[in-house]
């Protein structure tokens, strides 16, 4: 399957490093042809070298969405009792391509290769402000502040006005201009940049920032770069306590887990768990364990705390997990995509993976055992970001989710889901496949790691 998509979209890729050539970040990147010199090189070949014109997902047949509200509906409540999972809305802008999102309360915050962060309330155009950076490659929202991430290796921080909600204001940079200053006045500070053959500050990320995550009690924001680092910070006055130096390559993921663990996913392969240690007034984290090693990337880490669980999505379709009893012990793996997981979100007992595949499969854990309840088809592109979120308006039905998909086809998608296992009577065809209990599409666990049959 790689192989012919390699061949289909041309040019071989090539990591540029000593490690496998076959391991890949699978940062998806659409790049226009001025921006064409400044790809990194941990594009795949997918869509290396294809322009947003040519680009097999290129929307530019859809109509203006400024003439009214871009988000169409499609959404009905023609299913009587059942429970019912389905498309509800899709919005399409000429903005570019959607790689983060996030929720907070009423609102939806998107972020594209436009360098917009555009704001939706009640499915409707609420605000929006623009950085210099770059794509918007990872949004994180904690209280007032919105931190997003960006192609440039820059981190800017947003606050929320109080007395009017829809203008953010941009307060900061991480890291601070004054940090950064200070910092160039001790040699010991420099450390060597590889992409750019000189020498850096350790201060600041000199690669695309590709996740943030902000601890439980949002004091604490987590950075990964391609630059194989992972950085720490203090949301109160945006100071940096300190720098892992994580992989020996593009770390596409870390995610705050359970028991003061932090956990990492990167290109190299590695699922890697550090242990954060209070001494005194300082924060600092020690590499634990080496919970997988393979030839594939990781290319996308959730944790569910509720159940102390992780789950790992990597760039051969398949979804890892590990399950905390009196340590982490691995659980078993999810087959449910063609193609590379992009992206993994969880919601206490349920599972959301999106993949290049262009689909979402959702599952749910009864006890160690997962079920596949719905695949969401929709998208023409990747899946690259998802978000999760309570329906409390669905109290006479069985429990519902309101599931938020961001893709590299310039859309996004908010999907209802039902988390009740799908039945004859009550299976849907409008743009989603609900497997049955019996389906091929349950979890395999170490006993059982039969591959699913595409053909």
């Amino acid at each position: 399957m790689q192989n012919n998509i390699m061949s289909q979209f041309g040019s071989k890729y090539n990591r540029g490093s000593e490690a496998c050539n076959n391991r890949m970040s699978f940062e998806y990147n659409i790049a226009s042809s001025s921006d064409q010199s400044s790809m990194s090189w941990r594009s795949i070949a997918l869509l290396d070298h294809i322009s947003e014109a040519s680009s097999p997902w290129d929307q530019s047949s859809y109509s203006s969405p400024m003439t009214k509200s871009p988000w169409s509906s499609s959404f009905n409540e023609q299913h009587g009792g059942y429970s019912y999972t389905g498309l509800m809305g899709s919005l399409v802008r000429e903005e570019g391509s959607i790689y983060s999102l996030a929720t907070s309360g009423d609102l939806l915050y998107t972020g594209s290769d436009s360098n917009n962060i555009r704001v939706w309330k009640n499915q409707q155009d609420f605000s929006s402000f623009k950085s210099n950076s770059g794509l918007v490659k990872a949004i994180s929202i904690a209280g007032e502040k919105v931190f997003t991430g960006h192609q440039d290796g820059k981190i800017r921080v947003w606050r929320v006005s109080s007395k009017t909600p829809n203008i953010h204001k941009r307060v900061g940079t991480l890291p601070t201009m004054r940090a950064y200053l200070k910092s160039t006045m001790t040699p010991s500070n420099y450390v060597e940049s590889k992409k750019k053959n000189k020498s850096s500050i350790w201060l600041k990320h000199f690669d695309a920032i590709s996740c943030l995550s902000l601890s439980e009690d949002r004091t604490i924001l987590y950075s990964a770069s391609w630059d194989k680092t992972i950085k720490i910070w203090r949301v109160a006055d945006f100071k940096c306590l300190e720098t892992i130096d994580a992989h020996d390559d593009a770390v596409n993921s870390v995610v705050v887990g359970f028991d003061g663990l932090v956990f990492s996913g990167s290109a190299d392969g590695l699922v890697k768990v550090w242990k954060r240690e209070f001494q005194g007034k300082r924060t600092r984290h020690f590499f634990s364990q080496t919970l997988l090693k393979q030839e594939y990337a990781v290319t996308a880490l959730s944790v569910d705390p509720t159940a102390s669980n992780l789950y790992c999505g990597s760039s051969d379709g398949l979804v890892n997990f590990w399950e905390m009893d009196r340590h982490l012990s691995y659980g078993g793996v999810l087959r449910g995509h063609k193609l590379a997981i992009l992206c993994i979100a969880t919601l206490r007992n349920l599972i959301f993976s999106g993949s290049a595949d262009n689909n979402i499969c959702v599952w749910r854990r009864d006890e160690s055992k997962h079920i596949c309840l719905s695949v969401l088809s929709g998208h023409t592109g990747p899946v690259k970001c998802l978000a999760v979120e309570q329906n409390e308006g669905q109290a006479n039905l069985d429990q519902q989710l309101m599931v938020y998909s961001g893709s590299l086809d310039k859309s996004v998608k908010i999907w209802r889901v039902s988390v009740q296992v799908p039945t004859k009577s009550s299976q849907q065809s409008d743009g989603i496949y609900s497997p049955m209990k019996n389906s091929p599409f349950q979890s395999r666990t170490n006993s059982s790691r039969t591959s699913w049959n595409w053909n």
